[in-house]
């Protein structure tokens, strides 16, 4: 997926000579958390967000340094501290080190860079000019979207069982032993792992294949595995690293 995908095409703006109350009240009224600011030419200047608001003189949460530690950190730095916490005008407030992207990003590189930076916004430009924003709630969005948007599997319980094992064909951990049988989309998972983690990834890999209505989970960690013959209910095991069989109950 790019960026253009999931992006908001909808951008509430400001002026960076707006005051800072009309900002507080847009943001409001919208339910957003960030505001890009532009200047008259239409030019992104900034992100006004909520982060902005932490430290305010209004609210008493400002910083208060003493003299020696003033002097320590530097008077430039002080007095633009003293200019964010207390400024009145939209452009006194904001942050200026913009982050931004382009429509055709892929996600996962957006993704990476609001992990990586910390950010809850970023501004998708065109030609220097915003043409939509990203925020976490966009990917919540898409995942959702993604999620209700699956479709049943048409292909029969021999199809989806190869199609369940061609998916834990490709991970990167190898279970000890497991027997994979699928009855109406239902997938019966019988078998010996490794692990904790090893065990919640195979049921996650298996919920993934579209057209699994449910998993019936039946596997044993391998510090508490029973008698096979009391257990596994007979079938054959398959080994995960090689290509799935074209055949319903032979190994892979």
């Amino acid at each position: 997926m790019r960026a253009h995908h999931i992006m908001s095409r909808r951008v509430l703006t400001i002026r960076p000579e707006a005051p800072v109350s009309d900002a507080i009240k847009l943001m409001l009224a919208h339910h957003i958390s960030g505001l890009p600011v532009v200047d008259a030419a239409g030019s992104l200047v900034g992100m006004l967000c909520e982060s902005d608001f932490v430290r305010r003189g209004e609210i008493g949460t400002a910083h208060e340094r003493n003299r020696l530690l003033s002097m320590l950190m530097g008077s430039e730095r002080v007095a633009g501290e003293f200019v964010k916490e207390r400024g009145r005008k939209v452009e006194q407030v904001m942050s200026r080190g913009l982050v931004t992207t382009t429509e055709q990003a892929q996600l996962n590189e957006v993704a990476d860079m609001m992990e990586r930076r910390h950010l809850n916004h970023i501004p998708v430009m065109r030609d220097n000019r915003i043409v939509g924003i990203i925020t976490r709630t966009d990917f919540l969005s898409a995942v959702a979207g993604s999620l209700i948007g699956v479709s049943g599997y048409s292909g029969g319980d021999n199809k989806l069982r190869r199609a369940v094992l061609a998916a834990l064909a490709k991970i990167a951990w190898q279970p000890i032993g497991l027997n994979i049988r699928v009855k109406d989309g239902v997938v019966l998972l019988r078998g010996v792992i490794s692990g904790e983690n090893a065990h919640r990834a195979v049921i996650v890999t298996c919920e993934n294949v579209p057209g699994v209505g449910r998993v019936d989970d039946q596997l044993y960690l391998q510090s508490t595995r029973p008698d096979p013959e009391d257990e596994y209910g007979g079938g054959d095991f398959v080994s995960l690293p090689m290509e799935p069989s074209t055949l319903d109950d032979e190994p892979l």
